[in-house]
């Protein structure tokens, strides 16, 4: 009797002959497979991925196929990026740019509108928007001539803060050294993490920017006397962060870009404050002129560029009225030199070429107290879990403002600067102090003092 004629039978002997094929097929891809991997692995490895047509170059015969090529495919391959493609950084300078954009979810609720946030305290170096323009300096700097690495050339910079931050941590990185001159009223974390750094830090009495003694006039001045101070051929450097066009360039080419790609070209107003005006104005410009600029005369996009400017500054005023004016600066009424604001990094009473480079393209102002700011701040920790500095808070007091004057869904994009850990021993102590932290906070309106 045939075995067709007995199901049972032929079951069990298609079963016995597909076991025998699988031992088969298993015992010559056993042979194939160790040199196979071998030079899949060694294809990773090497920059630039696939060799030749995306095969592994020379293939193996087994005991089962013969002399039949085997070929093994990488369908991963085009995810995978060699370490000359970016997964491996070239040094701490390649960690910077390309932060995320965040949506930050309370704000968005209460306003309803998308409020975004560039998380620059996020960046790799220094940790703020400040790295994209200490590198862009340094390497405008080194195609001129005018530093050469590894010669003990010095970097000298009056900064209140982030900038020499930022420049320390790449002098070290470059090859060169680093020397800060800062108001003696900003807080000692910035101070004590650039000594950490390696710089060397002078701090000054606050002066206006007419005297020579002002931390910016005096950093200019270093610079100049390196030469007869230093018998080994180093030079000295003054960055010039408010007036060097580097700047507001560095943001032209990196961050509006970048805002503008991960927002996929949806941003209806960008907010932000204005110490050396370079954020804000090279932001701005892309914003606004997109990548061709003036060059390629592009229609300007329809963005709403507004800036958000402390207590005690001059700029609110200048956008508002065309005039540099505080009122703090009556006879008789101005406490301090600079700026009556317990908030670092933004406000000014100058025109800075960097601002100016972008001046026309600012819509609006608004107007920041200090108060709004702390209550901001703290209304970030409870809400979203976000610790910031005192520019920070300015930013995301006008992201607000702002958002309240725009169509529902509009979307709002603004900066958040570095971390709340440099402004412990003067921002958040104030904070402290007023009994912000015991307080809870239900209404941002209220808070805030808007409508």
């Amino acid at each position: 009797m045939s075995l067709s004629d007995h199901p049972k039978a032929y079951g069990t002997a298609a079963l016995v002959a597909a076991f025998a094929t699988g031992i088969l097929v298993t015992l010559g891809f056993k042979d194939a497979y160790p040199e196979l991997e071998s030079r899949f692995q060694e294809k990773r490895r090497r920059p630039g991925g696939r060799s030749g047509k995306g095969g592994l170059g020379k293939r193996r015969s087994s005991i089962f196929w013969g002399t039949a090529p085997v070929t093994l495919e990488d369908h991963e391959q085009d995810s995978f990026t060699s370490p000359s493609e970016g997964i491996a950084e070239d040094g701490i300078a390649g960690c910077i740019g390309n932060t995320p954009l965040i949506r930050i979810q309370s704000l968005s609720e209460a306003t309803g509108r998308t409020i975004l946030a560039k998380a620059e305290f996020l960046n790799g170096a220094g940790n703020s928007p400040k790295d994209r323009v200490a590198l862009r300096i340094i390497r405008e700097a080194e195609s001129q001539g005018l530093l050469t690495p590894h010669r003990g050339d010095t970097i000298y910079e009056g900064t209140v803060g982030s900038t020499g931050i930022s420049l320390a941590t790449l002098a070290r990185a470059l090859g060169y050294r680093a020397h800060i001159c800062m108001p003696d009223d900003q807080s000692h974390e910035k101070s004590d993490l650039l000594l950490h750094l390696g710089a060397a830090v002078e701090r000054v009495a606050v002066a206006p920017i007419t005297s020579p003694d002002h931390f910016v006039n005096l950093a200019r001045r270093r610079a100049v006397e390196h030469a007869a101070a230093h018998e080994d051929g180093s030079r000295g450097f003054f960055a010039d962060q408010f007036e060097s066009p580097a700047n507001w360039q560095a943001h032209f080419a990196t961050t509006g870009p970048e805002i503008w790609r991960q927002t996929g070209g949806l941003v209806d107003a960008f907010v932000a404050g204005a110490g050396t005006g370079g954020t804000i104005a090279g932001v701005a410009r892309y914003l606004k002129r997109g990548g061709g600029g003036e060059a390629k005369k592009t229609t300007p996009r329809r963005v709403r560029v507004v800036l958000a400017d402390p207590q005690g500054s001059g700029l609110y005023n200048k956008i508002k009225h065309g005039v540099m004016y505080a009122p703090t600066e009556r006879e008789g009424t101005r406490r301090r030199q600079q700026v009556d604001s317990m908030v670092e990094g933004v406000g000014v009473n100058r025109v800075t070429a960097n601002f100016e480079a972008g001046r026309d393209l600012v819509d609006d102002a608004v107007k920041v107290t200090d108060e709004q700011a702390c209550r901001m701040a703290r209304w970030l920790v409870e809400k979203d879990g976000i610790f910031v500095g005192s520019s920070s808070a300015v930013n995301c007091v006008g992201a607000v403002a702002t958002a309240l004057t725009l169509p529902a869904g509009s979307v709002v994009v603004t900066m958040l600067c570095d971390s709340g850990t440099r402004h412990l021993s003067k921002f958040w102590k104030h904070i402290k102090a007023a009994g912000l932290e015991e307080h809870e906070a239900t209404d941002l309106f209220a808070e805030l003092g808007l409508s």
